[in-house]
């Protein structure tokens, strides 16, 4: 052994002179063993900073029928729409999914995940927060609790990766932009959350590039979650000022044009299409509320279904196997067109 590093159980039951069988009624039970016993456990773990190899210790008990579903925000109608599906499905196997928000902070996801680990879950689906994810330590979880990661990727982490072909998407609204009037200018975040963010925002530039467009961004100073806040704030501006470049603008998100549009219609703007109107506004992920907003957003959706349909699928077929493969799967589902009346 090096320093103090414990490659498992055995070696720990060595280190600590607690015999095998002690530590692994603790394991699956703290509260099955003594009190001064406990406590024996406790100060070794801390002191070698152990963690059994949850996939070994599965092949000695049985697997609770637990599956945690973790997503950054359930306030989100976009995030409450997909865990919605996903248990449903979850459900449907005859597991008992546990759906936890993390509040957009990388401190609560990881105590989501420890919350998790003290019910011994089946498995774990998981959509990250993304940039200010705590990665070491979501790392450390997935090697010992099976774990799909969804919409958001964190490349590496996990067994499997289930989400969006953003470039697809962001390909498809360029294109119907481009047709229908004049070249889209992207409108971000100055330091987006997600990463599908910078995918989106990639893939715009590639697609203007391929229709010999100049690409224009427009980066909004501020991060975190207050989509709609920060596209109402930073579009007032944009149009108090009268410094858009183009009268088309694609938003990397729908929360972020449903702000836009709530900027314009303070600024006495028309958006839509035909005759009188001013601005052209799109969005992507067809966010419930885009079909309620005035006008209607425009926008690329989602395969909800799809997406909660495969995690859970790929999930289960890895709790089966008992134990993770050799090759990380990703799957990827295109979008679809909406159009609706705001462009």
């Amino acid at each position: 052994m090096e320093g103090n590093k414990i490659r498992n159980m055995e070696e720990f039951a060595s280190v600590s002179g607690i015999s095998r069988p002690t530590l692994s009624k603790y394991f699956n039970d703290p509260t099955s063993v003594r009190d001064s016993t406990r406590k024996r456990i406790e100060a070794a773990v801390e002191q070698y900073d152990y963690r059994p190899n949850l996939y070994a210790m599965n092949q000695n008990r049985r697997l609770t029928k637990n599956i945690g579903i973790v997503v950054p925000y359930l306030a989100d109608p976009f995030f409450a729409e997909i865990a919605r599906t996903l248990e449903n499905h979850v459900l449907r196997t005859g597991y008992r999914p546990v759906l936890l928000g993390s509040h957009g902070r990388p401190e609560l996801e990881i105590e989501n995940l420890e919350n998790l680990r003290l019910i011994k879950p089946a498995g774990v689906l998981l959509a990250p927060l993304g940039r200010v994810s705590e990665r070491e330590q979501i790392e450390a979880f997935c090697k010992e609790v099976p774990t799909v990661l969804f919409d958001a990727n964190i490349d590496g982490v996990g067994h499997a990766f289930v989400g969006s072909n953003n470039g697809q998407s962001i390909g498809l609204i360029v294109d119907y932009l481009c047709r229908t009037g004049e070249p889209p200018a992207f409108f971000e975040m100055e330091t987006p959350t997600n990463p599908n963010a910078y995918k989106r925002r990639t893939a715009y530039l590639a697609a203007m590039e391929r229709l010999d467009h100049k690409p224009r961004l427009i980066q909004a100073p501020g991060e975190g979650w207050e989509f709609e806040e920060i596209g109402f704030r930073e579009g007032s501006r944009l149009l108090r000022d009268k410094t858009l470049p183009t009268d088309t603008i694609l938003c990397s998100n729908d929360r972020l044009a449903i702000g836009f549009l709530s900027a314009a219609y303070e600024a006495g703007l028309r958006v839509g299409l035909g005759p009188g109107c001013a601005l052209r506004v799109a969005g992507h992920d067809d966010h419930p509320f885009s079909r309620y907003t005035c006008p209607t957003l425009t926008t690329v959706s989602q395969d909800y279904e799809a997406i909660a349909k495969k995690s859970a699928e790929a999930l289960l077929e890895l709790i089966e196997a008992g134990s993770p493969g050799d090759s990380r799967e990703e799957t990827l589902f295109e979008g679809r067109l909406i159009m609706r009346g705001s462009a």
